[in-house]
């Protein structure tokens, strides 16, 4: 599976930015699908993640709560891509963002060990 990631750049507070993943190879509907970031300095943090279409095991989002309300995780799987979009940004939302896939286990879904698949990443700046 290879995942390559588009959109972020550099944006004001307050301004709403859109980030995509297209994945190819060997998808599958099943796979869990999500977002994590890493900051100068610090290391990778969990944002948001779908599960796989027809889950029956609950809510098919989950958020981590520095961006719950704010950001929202869809995906077409019709289209094999996923976008993480972001409103109202701020500068603590700076980093870059890695898109991920897998089928982590249950205790791992928010954990970025969980994920096989890695994008190469896209950074997403934020200024006062």
């Amino acid at each position: 599976v290879q995942l390559v990631e588009s959109g972020g750049g550099l944006v004001q507070a307050g301004d709403s930015v859109r980030l995509s993943c297209k994945a190819s190879g060997r998808t599958s509907s099943r796979d869990f699908m999500a977002w994590f970031r890493q900051a100068p300095g610090k290391g990778r943090e969990f944002v948001a993640r779908i599960s796989w279409s027809g889950s029956w095991s609950g809510d098919s989002t989950y958020y981590a709560d520095a961006v719950k309300g704010r950001f929202t995780i869809s995906r077409d799987n019709g289209d094999n891509t996923a976008a993480l979009q972001m409103n109202n940004v701020k500068p603590e939302d700076t980093a870059v963002y890695y898109c991920a896939s897998g089928r982590p286990a249950p205790s791992s879904r928010t954990d970025s060990t969980g994920y096989a698949y890695w994008g190469q990443g896209t950074q997403v700046t934020v200024s006062s």
